[in-house]
């Protein structure tokens, strides 16, 4: 089997997913106040068996109202001890290692499709050639600092635009396949 990887992520136009301190307010609804959109987040978590987070957005989503992630098993790449005390109804393991063993012991656990999410992450298995698809929700805001969507990768990485489509919230998404 082969694990198939994708990024759902959100960034400002400037390109930042998270204010540097990892704050995450300015993802509120758009201009309009439109409540409740979900810009396919549902639709695409559905297709996931699982997700895989950095420890870092590991930390941040545990500061949430609600678990995001449903019954869904949550994979935190981390060398640290996960809190004793997780949301009610989670499922999540550490991991720890580089982007390809780590795509191996989820393969090795029946995950055929993950959902790749944190910053240090995505750039991470990105920079190893192992997302296949990647849908990003460019919010009507620019933060001028934070934590960037994109890092330094060894070559240049390909896509082909699938679809964009706009929200009454302002948002704009774009999905794309990674090309080999």
């Amino acid at each position: 089997m082969t694990m198939r990887a994708s990024v759902f992520i959100a960034a400002s136009l400037d390109g930042f997913i998270a204010r540097a301190d990892g704050g995450l307010d300015w993802l509120a609804p758009g201009p309009d106040g439109t409540p409740g959109e979900d810009h396919g987040y549902q639709a695409f978590i559905d297709t996931v068996d699982a997700i895989l987070i950095g420890r870092n957005t590991f930390d941040i989503v545990l500061g949430f109202d609600a678990w995001p992630y449903g019954d869904k098993p949550v994979w935190v790449l981390t060398n640290r001890p996960l809190p004793n005390v997780l949301p009610q109804g989670a499922i999540v393991r550490a991991i720890a290692g580089n982007a390809p063993g780590v795509v191996a012991a989820m393969e090795a656990a029946g995950v055929g499709h993950a959902y790749v999410d944190g910053g240090l992450t995505v750039q991470a298995f990105l920079a190893a050639g192992l997302i296949q698809s990647f849908a990003v929700n460019h919010i009507p805001v620019l933060l001028g600092a934070g934590i960037p969507l994109f890092g330094p990768l060894p070559g240049d990485v390909r896509f082909r635009h699938i679809a964009t489509e706009t929200y009454p919230s302002g948002f704009v998404q774009s999905r794309y396949e990674v090309l080999p």
